[in-house]
């Protein structure tokens, strides 16, 4: 049977030295499946471009848009997917993917001159500029709406963060987003400070003006050894000595706490025993020292380069210079939907802020989450790359043109490649014109007109349904995040173009164990 399946492909194979059967159409066959598998997924989430797309789809190339620039990822999926449409087309017509995945990186690379020429330099003082390129990436989110509120917050938050004199990037762990169940987008808000999710323990003290705050990593609570082993008490004398001592145990690391100033305590969450037992918490309570406890691992720098604070290991550690200190901590009713806790008004505070996010449910909060965080991205990029491009599928169709003059200087199969590989790039223009309900077709061809006269802002203005200055209309991108999509789309085309055969590790395995058996 596998012999008369094999037979009539023998006229595309032949027999290598050692005899065995090679299939020549297979390195194609493979080609072909992998560009029709990657176009599916691009086809799947070509709907979700634009302000009028819905919700995104990541993968893996998404995800590495999402950590050089941190947006545009739903465009450098569907260039990919264009692009591999156009790898097809062009192999089908016998152009070797070596030839097909080189001239790619010289219409890249000729693409990336031809952005950064349409770009213009921008100022990190110019605050409206960054208003308008955070408010440019909300556009597209399904919380658009609040993008007057969430614009501002995400430009406070990067500006706060770094020194935009000397700032060549932002480390996005010095912004944390809190997230809280409850209430609408509208209660979104800045601090300036430390925000912790966790509950007082002792409801005595909820309030601490000039606050001394210590950070702890050992427990209040009796210790253990380190074997297990088992005690036994004969008598009640004998018992009443164990609780003494253990009072007075306790009592004493509470003192040396109460010692050193401190009114605000703050504990790591344990896993090995009680962090925090009733008879500290008691103490504590009587000394009017507000307690916070199951403070989580990951948490601790942050908190520590907020406040200023260092974390104690043991209580012999447990000085003055240890601690930090605020103007203000206090636990926050957030009407009827739960409490936080705020610290504000550090006196050594380090560049931090915390972003509290509300919503109705966890869906609206995450993709609130998600939205602050590309609008966050898009600061950052222009403090990488302090430069600005036209939105709305004008640098796109710039490409396109360029591209298509650049291939008339080109000879034999590459100004061909060229020439398919600019006219790809239309897809982003022609996805944005079909999601906002407009005709893609003479969309694009007017499109395409303005810019070989030399419009190179004309964009496609979702909002009036036409095309028009896209930079009046106030839409505009970090130039990093058009460069990053379009490298980042290449490189993976040409990776796909590279491989010609597929190896099922599995059944090798298994043939690998039987051998050896």
């Amino acid at each position: 049977m596998p012999e008369a399946m094999a037979a009539p492909k023998m006229s595309s194979g032949g027999k290598n030295k050692g005899g065995a059967y090679v299939d020549r159409d297979k390195p194609a066959q493979i080609r072909f499946s992998n560009i029709s598998a990657a176009k599916a997924v691009a086809d799947a989430i070509r709907t979700s471009l634009g302000p009028k797309g819905m919700d995104k789809m990541l993968v893996e190339l998404s995800k590495a848009q999402d950590i050089e620039a941190g947006d545009g990822t739903t465009s450098v999926v569907v260039i990919a997917g264009a692009l591999l449409d156009a790898c097809s087309k062009l192999l089908q017509k016998g152009i070797h993917p070596t030839i097909i995945s080189e001239s790619f990186q010289k219409a890249v690379d000729k693409g990336v001159e031809v952005l950064t020429s349409m770009s213009r330099p921008v100022q990190l003082s110019d605050r409206d500029t960054l208003l308008n390129s955070a408010t440019t990436s909300l556009c597209s989110k399904v919380v658009s709406q609040y993008s007057s509120l969430l614009a501002p917050m995400s430009v406070d938050a990067v500006m706060r963060v770094i020194d935009p004199a000397t700032a060549t990037g932002v480390d996005l762990q010095d912004i944390k987003i809190i997230k809280k169940l409850g209430g609408t987008i509208d209660d979104c808000e800045l601090v300036d400070g430390l925000v912790l999710t966790q509950r007082v323990a002792n409801t005595g003290t909820t309030r601490v003006e000039k606050a001394k705050i210590g950070l702890i990593q050992f427990c209040l609570s009796p210790p253990k050894t380190d074997m297990d082993n088992q005690i036994v008490i004969s008598d009640y004398a004998q018992m009443d000595r164990v609780l003494r001592e253990e009072r007075a145990y306790i009592l004493n690391l509470v003192k040396q706490i109460k010692k050193a100033g401190c009114n605000v305590l703050l504990i790591q969450k344990s896993i090995l025993r009680d962090a925090l037992s009733d008879l500290a918490l008691h103490f504590l309570n009587k000394m009017k020292i507000m307690v916070v406890k199951d403070i989580e691992r990951e948490d601790i720098e942050f908190i520590c380069k907020t406040i200023g604070t260092k974390p104690i290991a043991h209580i012999d550690h447990f000085t003055p210079e240890m601690l930090g200190t605020a103007e203000l901590a206090e636990e926050v009713n957030l009407d009827g939907s739960g409490k936080l806790i705020k610290i504000t008004g550090c006196s050594s505070p380090g560049k931090t802020v915390s972003i509290v996010v509300r919503g109705s449910n966890k869906l609206v909060i995450e993709e609130a989450e998600r939205s602050i965080h590309d609008a966050l991205c898009v600061i950052r990029c222009l403090v990488k790359k302090r430069a600005l491009i036209a939105g709305g599928g004008a640098p796109e169709i710039e490409l396109a043109v360029r591209l298509a003059e650049y291939s008339r200087t080109l000879g034999g199969m590459e100004a061909y490649c060229v020439r398919a590989y600019g006219d790809a790039l239309e897809v982003i223009p022609s996805t944005l014109a079909e999601n906002a309900g407009l005709n893609p077709i003479s969309t694009v061809t007017e499109l395409r007109n303005r810019h070989a006269q030399g419009d190179k802002v004309a964009g496609i203005n979702v909002r009036k349904g036409g095309i028009s200055n896209i930079l009046e209309e106030l839409v505009v991108q970090p130039l990093l995040v058009s460069i990053s999509a379009l490298t980042l789309a290449t490189e993976t085309v040409r990776s796909i173009l590279k491989i010609d055969d597929v190896c099922f590790t599995r059944k090798y395995r298994k043939s690998t164990e039987t051998t050896r058996a």
